[in-house]
């Protein structure tokens, strides 16, 4: 269950990841009209209606995204057959045909009905049928007089046939489903300030296990009525509260963790302060300008628990405060600069320069505790390690230096995390999220994490016997890459 977990969170990132683009064209918009909505401009109600059409299809991008994800190979196969179950339960469960098949009035037809075509949950669902489908029949070999129809081409049929009976039981239990995640979303908006600080705190812990993804889906999408990225962003907000399951995000990410990358390198140890200071420096411009922070939070995520634990609690903090003064902004895929600069002149978005100022204050006290913390429990972050440790680093970072000077860092980089976690031999499948690669291996006992580490590694995680997580950064895309081309 936990494995299938994982897998899910990774697959509901390939969705979020267009959520920059729709972010970029609204943010645009909003800034030439920041107050009409395209109204007043031709230009700004172009790029708006543009932004809105991505949000306005997100259970459809869920569908094709987790199908893609959960699926052995990301194959077209598998996206085609999501589309077609998507059309067949969304179609057959408009109001409309609702009301002929059940032989009902249109307007007693239950509520729920109509926002069912872009609840992300059903796109989920859909993406789940079509990934088992695929990985059950894509290599299905059909009689002759049917042949044309075998391997991956049924797999479209198999998820359309499926899809007729998954329209049949929502039929029926989608009301009451509907009513109670609408009903779990008003109690979670209920309770305020202190439900988003919850979330803030809940998103930070669970961010070593990759679950948070799940848990964020809930929160952003249209899961249990919260809604809140898309919402921020249409005339549906309201002003002060939409938003604030992000708004205090951007005070951890944009100081928070910067001050802690700061105490870090001030913790280190004099003569390895020069060799530490690229780690910490990238780590804490990403997390600023885009909003990463797992190349930071990994630096002592299990060095030190404790300081991991109060970072979390600190975030909810963060989230609590900015959600009971009504102070608001928003993103499209994490709380960096860019997304602050493009929600800023969002008609929704609210004191949002008070996020500033709190972040200010969040630079300060990230700094003076993690110094404190760090120097009273002596823990060992990068440039605080024995001089064992160091002369075991310097004889790694001299065989890395042996790498042929032909090939690329990535490249360098993706054969050292292969040799690290074992080697081909030992790697059954991998995949990436938005920073990590994530290893299935035949045994994880083999994993050299200080190799890994020295490879140019944020991080390492083992989880039980055969899974590993590689922490790369906002680069993993292209290591990822070179690590296929390996593998290959």
């Amino acid at each position: 269950m936990y494995s299938f977990l994982q897998r899910l969170g990774r697959s509901l990132m390939l969705p979020v990841a267009v959520l920059p683009a729709a972010a970029l064209l609204l943010g645009i918009g909003y800034a030439i009209d920041p107050t009409g909505w395209g109204v007043n401009n031709q230009i700004a109600g172009f790029l708006i209606a543009s932004g809105n059409a991505i949000f306005g299809n997100l259970a459809l991008l869920f569908a094709i995204g987790v199908a893609l994800g959960m699926a052995k190979s990301r194959d077209g196969a598998v996206a085609l057959a999501a589309v077609v179950g998507f059309m067949v339960v969304t179609t057959l469960l408009k109001p409309e045909s609702v009301s002929n098949l059940m032989h009902i009035k249109l307007d007693k037809v239950d509520a729920g009905f109509k926002t069912l075509g872009n609840n992300v949950l059903i796109g989920i669902i859909i993406g789940l049928v079509a990934a088992w489908a695929f990985n059950k029949f894509h290599q299905t070999e059909l009689p002759a007089v049917l042949s044309f129809f075998s391997g991956r081409r049924l797999v479209p049929i198999v998820v359309s046939g499926i899809s007729l009976f998954i329209a049949l039981i929502f039929l029926f239990i989608w009301p009451t489903l509907n009513g109670a995640l609408v009903a779990f979303g008003k109690w979670m908006i209920g309770l305020g300030a202190v439900g988003a600080g919850l979330f803030g705190f809940f998103n930070r812990l669970l961010i070593p296990t990759g679950l948070h993804h799940a848990l964020n889906t809930v929160f952003w999408f249209d899961v249990a009525g919260i809604n809140d990225i898309p919402k921020f962003n249409t005339k549906d907000a309201v002003k002060g509260v939409t938003g604030m399951y992000q708004a205090g995000f951007f005070p951890v990410m944009m100081f928070g963790i910067p001050g802690a990358a700061l105490a870090m390198y001030h913790s280190a140890k004099t003569k390895r302060k020069k060799a530490v200071a690229g780690i910490f420096l990238a780590g804490a411009f990403t997390a600023i300008l885009t909003g990463v922070t797992e190349p930071v939070e990994f630096l002592f995520m299990f060095t030190a628990p404790l300081l991991y634990l109060v970072h979390a609690v600190l975030t909810g903090i963060s989230m609590f405060i900015a959600a009971n003064f009504h102070w608001t902004a928003g993103f499209g895929f994490s709380a960096g600069l860019i997304d602050f600069v493009l929600s800023f002149r969002n008609p929704n978005a609210n004191q949002p320069y008070m996020l500033l100022v709190l972040g200010l204050v969040y630079f300060i006290l990230y700094y003076i505790i993690f110094r404190f913390v760090i120097k009273w429990l002596d823990i060992k972050t990068p440039g605080r390690e024995s001089d064992a440790e160091i002369d075991k680093m310097q004889v790694s970072q001299h065989v890395n230096t042996q790498q042929t000077e032909t090939e690329g860092k990535y490249d360098q980089l993706a054969q050292l995390v292969i040799a690290g976690v074992g080697g081909k031999d030992n790697i059954e499948t991998v995949t990436h999220c938005a920073t990590r690669l994530r290893f299935e291996l035949k045994d994880n006992q083999r994993v050299d994490e200080a190799q890994i580490k020295q490879a140019g590694a944020a991080g390492v995680m083992k989880v039980g016997r055969k899974n590993a997580q590689v922490i790369i950064g906002t680069h993993v895309q292209q290591v990822a890459d070179a690590v296929d081309r390996y593998l290959k």
